[in-house]
């Protein structure tokens, strides 16, 4: 496995997690658990785009 595919991985498993978390959200009853749960995703996605490079926050487009 070279480098790229390692940051690869990585990106999509932070990805993975943030929509994970967005998920759980949206299905949160109380309002101070889904706030939680979406700050949470947001930086998720914030720390993938500063480590993996911006766009790497979010889905790749097909």
């Amino acid at each position: 496995m070279d480098a790229t595919s390692g940051t690869d991985e990585n990106a999509r498993r932070m990805r993975d997690k943030a929509q994970e978390l967005e998920q759980a959200a949206a299905h949160a009853t109380e309002p101070a658990e889904h706030d939680r749960l979406m700050r949470k995703a947001l930086r998720i996605r914030e720390v993938s785009e500063r480590v993996n490079g911006p766009g790497s926050g979010t889905m790749d487009p097909m």
